[in-house]
């Protein structure tokens, strides 16, 4: 899997909550598709991770820093690859979420749907 670039790193980042993340407690394979996996397969692991993030005291802080780096890999906070791709498509380049508490705002409706009980199946 090739690295993020450095450059995409917001300057202002900061890691004190991903010591508080709910996901230290889980099998960190949850949160990253293994190569090839598709259709409901993966549709049941993101499910099972966003049953962990709507839980979690940080899932703001998490989902944040995703938006305003373009992770592009894995579920973090709440949001899936495809769910931030859906954002980022969204997103003029020239104006990019870069500061702290942007990247939640760029999100909008999509960070409170994303483990929404009807989009966890559970409503």
């Amino acid at each position: 899997m090739p690295q993020q670039p450095l450059a995409q790193v917001p300057k202002d980042a900061q890691w004190y909550w991903q010591e508080h993340g709910s996901c230290r407690e889980a099998d960190p394979l949850l949160f990253f598709h293994p190569q090839n996996e598709r259709g409901s397969s993966r549709a049941r692991r993101d499910r099972a991770a966003k049953l962990v993030c709507a839980g979690c005291p940080v899932r703001m802080e998490c989902a944040d820093y995703a938006v305003r780096a373009r992770e592009p890999y894995g579920v973090w906070g709440g949001l899936s690859e495809e769910e931030r791709e859906h954002i980022y498509a969204r997103l003029d380049s020239r104006h990019y979420p870069r500061s702290r508490g942007e990247g939640i705002k760029a999100a909008g409706d999509d960070f409170t749907e994303a483990v929404s009980p009807r989009t966890l199946g559970i409503a």
